[in-house]
């Protein structure tokens, strides 16, 4: 007799106990299309799943080739041990090639080119066979970026694992406006570089509030943050993640979809040079919510 009042009680608190609100299937299906867009890009020609090098240059003359006894050795694939020299002076780079070698930009063959100059918006990019270069600055250091479009991130990614997701991330932050004001962030080179840091995000979360220092890349539409949390190195890329958000509207107020966080380019690969979260990033909080880690083949 007991068990079956039991067996009444618990199904009447069952029926009166409040449900959970089901996701709307509208914004799953939304956030599943980001995220395919995403992989795609990761995927593609200027994707971060095909970098393979990144080589410093030093002032002067710096050979290159397939060949071991090289300053820059690239993979077997360029076919030829010895291609030719990359010569960084007052922060121009040439490349000069080897006579019989092989190398080409934009379709065209290429025996000795300025690949990189300071007063040029755009850097010519170099091709042999599946290799892909050209050259990159960072703070004062000049580096050849190497893509292989037969490299085995690419060729074996099967995608990243996520969070299922979630609404409760997705919150609507109070924007404090800091016109003007530069935040030191520092990348995996250890170089620190003022970048602008036009506001910050103050949101409620479990609650509590938080707040993210938003950056500005010089998009129209977009701001950068750059955060931490308790699942980093556990769960999640043990550097943080990065998230982007729409520009504060007129009433200034910016969604912040913590769904949408994503691994930095240094999760794929090791020849990025990603932008640590700066301290006041660092949430005290699990985000439980965006890509997980990615597991290397």
């Amino acid at each position: 007799m007991r068990a079956g009042i039991w067996v009444c009680l618990l199904m009447t608190l069952s029926c009166c106990a409040p449900k959970k609100e089901a996701t709307d299937p509208a914004y799953v299906t939304e956030i599943e299309q980001w995220h395919a867009n995403r992989i795609e890009r990761l995927k593609g020609p200027s994707g971060w799943l095909n970098v393979a090098g990144l080589f410093l240059l030093e002032n002067g003359i710096s050979s290159f080739g397939s060949g071991i006894d090289n300053d820059i050795v690239f993979p077997s694939t360029l076919g030829a041990e010895k291609a030719g020299f990359f010569v960084l002076e007052n922060g121009r780079v040439k490349q000069l090639v080897r006579d019989g070698v092989q190398i080409t930009s934009a379709g065209s063959p290429v025996k000795e080119m300025v690949v990189y100059n300071p007063d040029s918006s755009r850097q010519p990019v170099m091709e042999s066979g599946p290799l892909q270069w050209f050259i990159i600055k960072r703070d004062s250091k000049y580096g050849v970026r190497l893509r292989d479009f037969n490299s085995l991130a690419l060729t074996s990614f099967h995608g990243v694992e996520r969070y299922p997701v979630d609404p409760s991330w997705k919150v609507i932050a109070r924007w404090d406006s800091t016109p003007g004001r530069t935040i030191p962030i520092t990348n995996i080179l250890g170089q620190t570089t003022p970048q602008p840091a036009p506001g910050t995000l103050v949101f409620t979360l479990k609650g509590k509030e938080f707040r993210l220092d938003a950056l500005d890349e010089g998009d129209p539409d977009e701001l950068f943050i750059i955060f931490g949390d308790d699942t980093n190195a556990k769960e999640t890329y043990g550097a943080g993640r990065y998230l982007y958000v729409p520009r504060p509207n007129a009433v200034g107020e910016v969604p912040l979809d913590f769904n949408r966080s994503q691994n930095p380019p240094c999760a794929f690969t090791d020849f990025a040079t990603c932008p640590l979260p700066p301290i006041q990033n660092v949430l005290s909080l699990g985000i439980m919510a965006g890509e997980k880690d990615f597991k290397h083949p």
